[in-house]
Order: C-alpha cells, then sequence, then structure tokens
C-alpha cells in the first residue's frame, strides 16, 4: 500500500526510516539505536548521561553544569517510553515528582527547573518545556504500559500537570499559567511576557486535545494552530535561523538580565528537530518543508567544528558552539521535512557522527538521540 503523502504518521500509522531510504539495513539501524540507548544508560561512561539512585530511582545528569533538570528529566522519559523501558522511565519519574514538582504554592503540579544529584533543589521556579514533555511522554506510557497506583497512574499526573499549565493562578495561589491566555503561545518561564521559539512543540498540543481534561481541548486545538503560525514570524525567511528568545510577535526579545539571547544559539538548535517531527507527525503546515530547506541550505557548507553563535540573519559570532553535535542532530532532524538537496547530506553526516564525550555531552546527546529515534522513524505516538 502506497503512504498517502499528504497525511503524517498520526493519520497512516507509518513512520519514515531515512537511514534505510540512504542504503541502511533494518538490522544495523535498530543495532545502532539499541547501542546508543545502552551507551547512554552507561554501557559506555564517556557517553553516559543517566545515574541510578537507590532502589526506584535516576537522573540524567547535565554533565556540564553537574545538575538535574526538568528539561533532561522530561526528555529521559520520552526517550524510556520510545524505548519500551518502563524500568527507567519509572525511575525517571519517581525522582521528579519526589523531589522536583511542587505540591503547594504558586507553583502547584509544575517541577523546580533544576536541583543537585541528591534532590535538593537549586531554583523553585519552572520552565516550561519540562512539563511539556512530561506530559506527553506520561499519555504515551499509559497507552504503552497502562496505569498503575499513584504515582504511576500516568494519565492523571499528565492531565494534573496540563491542568496547571492553562489554569495556574485562578484558584488565588498567586501563580501564572504557562501559556499566555491571550495568544496561546507558551511563555518562556510562567512569569515572562515572552516566549522561546524551541519551547513550540504544535505536534504534543494537537495529542493534548485529544487526552487532557475535556474541558481544555480546545484550548490545546488553538495552541497548536496558534504554535505553527508563531514559527513562521520567529524564523528568518533566509537563513531559517530563530532567536533564543522571542516575543509574541516572533520578533526577538529583548537583553535579558542572565544575558543577550537574541541571536541563534543552544535552545534555539531544537526548533529545527520540532519542526521536523510536526511534519513527520501532522503534516498540517506545507511551510515547514520551506524552512527545514532553508535552515539546511544555512549549514550545508559549514563544517561541525566550525559552528558558532549567529545572528538570526546568518553573521557568526567569534564565539564557538557550545553544543555542536546537538546542533548537527537538529539540523538532520529537519530532514524529516525538507525536500531539498542537502537532505541526504545532514542524515549521513549524523549516522556517521557517534555520540559526544566530554564535560558537555548532555544536551548535544540527548538531542543526538532524539534524532536518531526520528530519522530511524521510531519515535512514535502511542
Amino acid at each position: 500500500m502506497k503512504t498517502d503523502v499528504h497525511k503524517g504518521a498520526f493519520y497512516t500509522g507509518e513512520y519514515r526510516n531515512l537511514f534505510e531510504e540512504i542504503g541502511y539495513s533494518e538490522e544495523a539501524v535498530q543495532g545502532k539505536l539499541k547501542q546508543a540507548w545502552s551507551d547512554l544508560l552507561g554501557d559506555n561512561s564517556e557517553v553516559q548521561i543517566y545515574y541510578p539512585m537507590g532502589d526506584d530511582k535516576g537522573y540524567l545528569l547535565d554533565t556540564g553544569n553537574i545538575d538535574v533538570r526538568s528539561e533532561g528529566m522530561s526528555y529521559g522519559m520520552m526517550m524510556a517510553v520510545q524505548m519500551n523501558d518502563k524500568e527507567i522511565f519509572d525511575r525517571l519519574w519517581n525522582f521528579s515528582v519526589t523531589y522536583m514538582q511542587h505540591k503547594e504554592g504558586r507553583y502547584k503540579d509544575y517541577f523546580a527547573w533544576h536541583c543537585k544529584t541528591d534532590g535538593t533543589r537549586l531554583s523553585q521556579g519552572p520552565a516550561p518545556d519540562g512539563e511539556e514533555f512530561f506530559a506527553l511522554a506520561l499519555f504515551f506510557a499509559t497507552n504503552r504500559w497502562g496505569d498503575g497506583p499513584e504515582p504511576y497512574n500516568y494519565s492523571e499526573q499528565a492531565r494534573r500537570i496540563l491542568r496547571a499549565c492553562v489554569h495556574q493562578g485562578e484558584d488565588g495561589n498567586g501563580g501564572d499559567p504557562m501559556w499566555d491566555p491571550a495568544t496561546k503561545l507558551i511563555k518562556f518561564v510562567p512569569e515572562s511576557l515572552f516566549s522561546d521559539p524551541s519551547y513550540h512543540l504544535p505536534h504534543f498540543y494537537d495529542l493534548f486535545a485529544l487526552w487532557a481534561d475535556e474541558e481544555d481541548r480546545p484550548f490545546w486545538k488553538e495552541a497548536a494552530k496558534a504554535s505553527r503560525a508563531y514559527l513562521h514570524t520567529a524564523c528568518h525567511p533566509e537563513t531559517g535561523l530563530s532567536p533564543e528568545y522571542a516575543n509574541y510577535d516572533g520578533t526577538p526579545a529583548a537583553v535579558q538580565r542572565h544575558g543577550d539571547f537574541r541571536h541563534f544559539y543552544s535552545d534555539a538548535y531544537r526548533t529545527a528537530a520540532n519542526i521536523g517531527l510536526d511534519w513527520a507527525w501532522f503534516r498540517e503546515d506545507p511551510w515547514q518543508v520551506e524552512q527545514s530547506n532553508r535552515i539546511q541550505q544555512f549549514f550545508r557548507n559549514i563544517d561541525v567544528n566550525d559552528y558558532r553563535r549567529y545572528t538570526i540573519d546568518g553573521k557568526p559570532f567569534e564565539e564557538p558552539a557550545l553544543h555542536p553535535i546537538g546542533l548537527l542532530a537538529t539540523n538532520a532532524m529537519a530532514s524529516l521535512a525538507a525536500d531539498g538537496p542537502d537532505v541526504e547530506h545532514f542524515v549521513q553526516l549524523f549516522w556517521n557522527t557517534p555520540l559526544r564525550t566530554g564535560e558537555r555531552r548532555y544536551y548535544d546527546n540527548c538531542l543526538y538521540f532524539f534524532s536518531l529515534l526520528a530519522l530511524s522513524g521510531s519515535y512514535r505516538i502511542y
């Protein structure tokens, strides 16, 4: 049966394996995926980012900052559910619920964005990219493994998180929602008046519209539509690059107290990957094909070792990319949507690139593994 090229995997149940398309066997692809997962879990200490804790917990370590982040914990859970690894999933979730999730106050049901490896919180505030990954990973866990006793009642836990994301503060606790009620756009942090383009996951929101509290399902449908439109304005029309932080109209956000994030740097790498996966799953927005071609064209003739920070119109800084393997991984993941001349180049280059070693490996290897899942047709809707 021929795949309907006008429909994404959500409708067809079919996921492209781009490695097979360029000549690698299914056996080789699955072997590479399974070996990478084992290496991240500890088979190879030079690339390892997961560490067990006691009998029932574990964490992904930010090896550059020696802390544990809601970003990494939720990423790890998404990786684990994709790999059908319930033990790792439950260990990560148990750590997150025990040490990171707020039980009361203005951040009730949100997660402190980073803590020490013993669970001591370093900051109380949340980062919304964690919450959206936690929620979808939990829904997928329900659909793969079924719900168990608390805290493994995954579906209710997911709905609780999303309820807070939309309604926080309505009970008078002084909190703020993670999505701006007027624009339906995700915020950088609940208190901020701007966004982060790499947080926009419309393909997640379309699924939240099926599984969240019934009263909020229209909101999530609107959020998906709003995020797809927003990315048109946040990504540069020639280079395809997006800033770290952007206003609700897509323009780069003002310089912040903690730095200048008007440019294309580490957070922003994820935008290309997110667009690629949204196209693979839903195929709602043909602009995503053009956008993916643009960003691949921009990076086509730049050596990975010479990746830099860039202005969004493409001017390089002297400052090298902090996570070049992560950037390569996201450029490759753009191949899920791209149809230009650079697709095979990036898929092949990524295949030939190993997981990152060294102290900065955490973020790179998270993005690497997501790209490995996606390009092998293994990043699936459950």
